[in-house]
């Protein structure tokens, strides 16, 4: 499947909906916790235990994204898109059949282990494509695209809940929910794979509607090179500590409000929490536009330190005084859910400043193993935590106590990595292309698709 070319006369901002179809579809992964209190009561499981398949999925996703990022710079973004649809569906469909049957280990196979690889390839399909795009404005192209993403559970979670109404949250409602979802996530997401198209090789003319971004230039790192730089390795830090005080809370999200306001005179109903959830997707969402358009502004370490101290800071808030007042919780998680979609937004942009476009596609692929390892420690720590000390006899905002004061230790430690970032030394910089190299590449540019 050879990448589409852009016609004469297309217009970039068509770009930005094709990868929007799919990042709203696989963003279904932050709904989970819509699902977990309906499988832990219908199949008997303990929260750390309905957390797998998440977990397991995010681990996919970084590792498939890591060691798919070259295919899909190779490849393309439609090959890039079909893969994901037919991994993200068929995740579904395999983890309805496991609801049925009443199969567990099929809904962590299905969701996990298939649909996370779906979750990966789809994540980075559209990043580097868009960056050639957008030269002029990485943090806005990669942060419409990725807002997606962190927007999929605000259709998904009430979407998902109301299913869970009308068919019931008994293992058999739960199985015609997934079937539903693999369905129609298969059809939405096609759309994106019939719309993208990469740019020509051709330089753009400078007006907005323009058919394509200018060619190449600047510091270009290979992902080989790049992996070999601290620069890197500061960035994978800044993005592990980052994602792993967030995506805890969002994995338990629906719990954690209604344990936190349970001895209240005004508790939270599971309508309220599956609310919640969606408040946290649009804060996500709006983040990942937000703050990487913001970022273009003021610079990827000034929007990093923003992320990472003042996140810190509404931890600390929630731990000491969240119990007290529920506008002050959903607020302060509000704010760390919008620093979390937007830590991922704009990554990509800070990756092609380092980096530059050559492989950037790659490069952030490997560097979504953050994602991976912060997708296995985020939900353990909340919810082994919250599971010992519900154990201990404890209840409410004391189950997550310890674990919010963790998360802000490890804000500050991707703090102080970010600080250490610099530009990569001259010697991984590749070679710039000679005249005669650039001219040659330009005639063996496909005219159009």
């Amino acid at each position: 499947m050879s990448p589409p070319v852009a016609p004469p006369g297309w217009s970039r901002w068509l770009v930005p909906p094709a990868a929007l179809s799919v990042h709203l579809s696989i963003g279904q992964a932050y709904a989970w916790s819509v699902f977990k209190p309906p499988l832990e009561s219908a199949l008997g499981l303990s929260g750390t235990q309905s957390a797998l398949p998440f977990q397991l999925a995010i681990v996919m996703l970084g590792l498939s994204a890591a060691f798919g990022g070259t295919l899909v710079e190779r490849n393309g973004p439609r090959w890039a898109m079909t893969v994901a649809l037919v991994c993200f569906s068929t995740g579904f469909l395999i983890s309805a059949l496991g609801a049925a049957t009443e199969q567990y280990w099929l809904i962590v196979l299905g969701y996990g282990f298939v649909g996370g690889i779906g979750l990966g390839i789809g994540y980075i399909s559209p990043v580097s494509t868009l960056i050639k795009w957008f030269p002029d404005r990485p943090g806005m192209a990669t942060g419409i695209a990725i807002m997606g993403f962190g927007g999929g559970a605000l259709i998904a979670s009430p979407w998902s809940a109301q299913m869970l109404e009308s068919f019931g949250a008994d293992h058999s409602g739960i199985a015609l929910a997934f079937l539903v979802h693999g369905i129609s996530y298969a059809v939405f997401m096609t759309l994106g794979v019939l719309l993208v198209r990469v740019p020509r090789a051709a330089p753009a003319v400078a007006d907005e509607a323009s058919s394509g971004p200018s060619s190449v230039t600047g510091v270009q790192v290979s992902a080989r090179s790049a992996v070999r730089t601290p620069q890197f390795w500061c960035l994978w830090v800044v993005l592990c500590m980052n994602v792993t005080a967030g995506i805890g809370i969002l994995e338990k999200a629906a719990p954690m409000i209604t344990d936190f306001f349970a001895d209240t005179s005004t508790p939270v109903s599971v309508t309220a929490a599956a609310g919640f959830v969606a408040l946290l997707s649009s804060a996500n969402m709006a983040g990942r536009i937000g703050w990487s358009s913001t970022s273009d502004l003021i610079g990827r370490k000034n929007i990093y330190r923003l992320y990472l101290g003042v996140g810190a800071l509404m931890y600390a808030l929630i731990a000491l005084i969240g119990d007290s007042s529920k506008p002050l919780f959903i607020l302060c998680a509000l704010v760390i859910l919008s620093f979390y979609g937007g830590g991922f937004a704009t990554i990509p942009a800070y990756l092609k400043d380092l980096f530059g476009t050559y492989q950037v596609g790659a490069i952030h692929g490997r560097l979504l193993t953050a994602w991976s390892t912060a997708g296995v420690l985020g939900p353990l720590i909340v919810n082994w935590i919250a599971d010992r000390q519900e154990e201990a006899g404890k209840h409410g905002s004391d189950l997550y106590s310890l674990s919010l004061f963790i998360m802000i230790g490890l804000l500050a430690v991707g703090f102080v990595a970010n600080e250490l970032v610099r530009p990569v030394a001259a010697r991984h910089h590749m070679p710039a292309p000679t005249k005669e190299a650039a001219d040659v590449a330009a005639r063996q540019q496909p005219e159009s698709a």
